[in-house]
């Protein structure tokens, strides 16, 4: 990974949108595992529903991942930071 080799400054623009990014993807976040948490309770109470539970718990991992990869870029845009 590629880090900047001089300092990083961010105005008060660039500071906000990733603030607001930043609070879109714990948004986001915080929506998957909802969806997972309900699933699990509604098994619980109703185990004849796994089967159908099944497929929303194992959607909702790989959502979570593209949403914090989808704000790792733009994070990594902001400062400069490039992969390898």
């Amino acid at each position: 990974m590629g880090l900047p080799t001089q300092p990083v400054t961010l105005n008060a623009e660039q500071i906000e949108d990733l603030n607001r990014k930043l609070s879109a993807m714990r948004h986001d976040v915080n929506n998957h595992l909802s969806l997972m948490m309900a699933a699990v309770e509604l098994v619980r109470y109703k185990p004849e529903m796994l089967g159908r539970m099944m497929d929303n718990l194992n959607q909702q991992p790989p959502k979570i991942t593209e949403v914090i990869s989808k704000f790792s870029a733009e994070f990594e845009k902001a400062f400069g930071i490039t992969r390898s």
